[in-house]
């Protein structure tokens, strides 16, 4: 791939040639983040560029806060793999991927720097405008690749990006009482969680019945929204969370 120009005017530029065109007519109306999940920001930036990887990333930010372009955002990097959102189902279509410099839990997992988080942010902004990006769709990839991706997992601090206008997020309910839905649960109240998460846009069908399935959406909506503790039981706090998320859907 030839070099192009920024989209966003702080990047470095290093063409990617992992990329196509982005299919039936979509254009980006959704950021999806991730961890590199690799020992060096380097390796991974070098991987994102490598053609046998047939992996990439619109941008990559490293720990020092340096963004690099890889893919031009009208294109389609190949950053989500398989997974859907809202009932989509070609994640990298409707999407722009940005990769951040974190070793991930296979090398200790260590906090993101806060220097490297404002830069997130800045370029999050700015294609927030650019593109009108709703706040409920700065997703995690946890949360389109479910059971299969935990990135960037529960220390990353969507908390944080919520109070700079980047993405949706309410304080997790600490404590609550009432029942917790687990594995084998079924009946009205599984149904009417399932039905809840659906409406927020995880792929998730309102059965009954809380099987494998319900518990690994469980596990990636707390990642996201309630970090504390990710167990995949949907207790009281997860649901009431749940619910004040919903109260505050953008339309």
């Amino acid at each position: 791939m030839s070099a192009f120009s920024a989209d966003y005017e702080k990047a470095l530029v290093r063409p990617s040639p992992n990329f196509g065109p982005r299919r039936g007519g979509m254009k980006p109306d959704a950021i999806v983040l991730h961890y590199t999940g690799m020992e060096t920001g380097q390796a991974a930036e070098d991987w994102l560029c490598n053609p046998t990887s047939e992996v990439s990333a619109h941008y990559i930010v490293h720990e020092d806060g340096r963004i690099v372009q890889m893919v031009p955002e009208a294109a389609r990097a190949w950053h989500a793999g398989k997974g859907s959102w809202q009932g989509v189902e070609d994640v990298n279509s409707f999407s722009i991927g940005i990769e951040i410099v974190n070793k991930g839990h296979a090398f200790g997992y260590p906090h993101f720097p806060a220097w490297q988080i404002a830069e997130v942010i800045a370029l999050c902004r700015d294609i927030v405008r650019r593109y009108r990006i709703l706040p409920q769709r700065v997703l995690a990839h946890s949360d389109t690749a479910l059971g299969r991706k935990v990135d960037p997992g529960e220390k990353f601090p969507w908390a944080i990006l919520a109070r700079e206008g980047i993405g949706h997020f309410v304080e997790p309910v600490e404590s609550a009482e009432g029942a917790a839905l687990a594995r084998g649960a079924e009946g009205d109240e599984v149904e009417a969680l399932q039905a809840m998460l659906a409406r927020y846009g995880y792929p998730i069908e309102p059965t009954g019945l809380f099987d494998i399935s319900t518990e690994a959406v469980v596990s990636a909506f707390q990642r996201h929204f309630r970090p504390a503790r990710v167990d995949g039981i949907a207790d009281a706090s997860t649901r009431q969370t749940l619910a004040r998320l919903l109260a505050g859907l953008t339309a």
